[in-house]
């Protein structure tokens, strides 16, 4: 397995260790197997975006099973869309994967192009999402930092609990310098981290006796400092505006029809102000549409 320069003898066996384990304990997922791999990557990187693998699954599938193609995506109705996005998180990324599409089948003759510089341009894709389509689908050797793979490479390499806020040129420096050479293999680190962050190496619970390179690890060295601490402020579910926008979307989903949704009985605990800014918001993001001239009644 080729190396870039300056990479020390225990930090290939630990690339190693992960790589191996990735061969028998990864996940066998329907978007590292779909017939239009790149296309299936894509939609699986939008979808995963801050929400796990079993609800994106079901959603994964039946996308796929709908708009198999860009070009089929390009030529949905956004009702559709919506409903089929369900409750994977803020649909407005369900609008800019249809965007996405349209894009590809404009400038790129249907295929998703391979260069992440053309990843980058298209809406919606941004460092990460570019990096892992190059990567899983083309098999392209880049640098994948998702926050699973910063997790594992703030405690193996680092002795952090957590990477910081942002990515910096630091750790971006070590990313890259631990990705090996040969492309085949630099999928498979990719992957293996990436994996090895979402099954073992958890942020508040992590498994580190099933961690094949718990005896590497300089955080577990250290005995785990900064397990339990939080860097960023939790914002309350209850009650916000994210859950109320989400608790109208629900609303019209469930309907083919208008909907007043300022006199639905499953929304009249919201106070009327804050409903309106929430419908407003909704309006705003092109996800709801206002049909009559009747104070509260909307569409997808």
């Amino acid at each position: 397995m080729p190396w870039p320069p300056r990479v020390s003898t225990d930090d290939r066996e630990t690339v190693r260790r992960v790589i191996r384990w990735f061969g028998e304990h990864g996940r066998v997922l329907p978007w590292r197997e779909a017939s239009d791999h790149a296309w299936g990557v894509l939609v699986s990187e939008v979808m995963l975006q801050q929400t796990p693998v079993a609800r994106v699954l079901p959603v994964w599938r039946e996308w796929m099973r709908a708009w198999p193609t860009p070009e089929a995506l390009a030529g949905a109705e956004v009702a559709d869309l919506l409903r089929a996005w369900g409750r994977l998180g803020y649909p407005r990324r369900a609008l800019r994967l249809r965007e996405c599409a349209e894009a590809i089948a404009r400038d790129h003759g249907g295929r998703v192009p391979s260069d992440e510089a053309a990843l980058r341009a298209l809406p919606g894709v941004g460092d990460y999402t570019a990096a892992a389509v190059v990567s899983f689908a083309f098999g392209v050797r880049t640098v994948v930092l998702d926050t699973n793979v910063r997790r594992v490479i703030a405690r193996a390499w680092g002795r952090e609990a957590l990477p910081p806020g942002h990515t910096t040129k630091s750790e971006r420096e070590r990313a890259q310098a631990l990705v090996p050479e040969d492309p085949a293999e630099s999928v498979r680190w990719n992957i293996g981290a990436m994996e090895l962050g979402a099954l073992v190496c958890l942020a508040r619970s992590p498994r580190c006796g099933e961690c094949p390179i718990e005896d590497r690890c300089a955080w577990r060295a250290a005995g785990r400092p900064g397990l339990g601490e939080s860097r960023r402020g939790r914002q309350p579910w209850n009650g916000s505006d994210r859950q109320v926008r989400g608790r109208i979307m629900a609303v019209l989903r469930g309907s083919h029809e208008p909907v007043n949704v300022s006199g639905h009985a499953s929304l009249e605990d919201v106070e009327p102000g804050q409903l309106d800014r929430c419908l407003e918001a909704l309006v705003a993001d092109g996800l709801v549409r206002p049909v009559s001239a009747e104070r509260g009644t909307y569409r997808l």
